[in-house]
């Protein structure tokens, strides 16, 4: 399923437009990337929670050359899934 295929589906159930969906659905995940990108978390009880990994920096090896390089430290987005959601995948 396709962010659009996702609006599609929202504006079903929840009797709105397409465009207000798609609107909606935009609105979700630009309010997830701020909160994010300004080191905080979001949790949804029973679907899951996304939070920010911070990885150290190290050495990393080139599968090229086989040469060792430094890898800097970076930040990852991280999404652990809720009880609730893992048992509706697992049925």
């Amino acid at each position: 399923m396709n962010k659009s295929e996702l609006a599609e589906n929202v504006a079903t159930e929840c009797d709105m437009t397409k465009a207000q969906a798609l609107e909606a659905v935009n609105a979700v995940f630009s309010t997830i990337e701020k909160t994010l990108g300004g080191g905080g978390e979001v949790r949804v009880p029973g679907f899951g929670s996304f939070t920010v990994a911070h990885r150290a920096a190290g050495m990393a090896r080139n599968p090229r050359t086989g040469e060792m390089v430094k890898r800097p430290a970076s930040k990852r987005p991280k999404f652990k899934a809720g009880k609730s959601f893992k048992d509706c995948v697992n049925c």
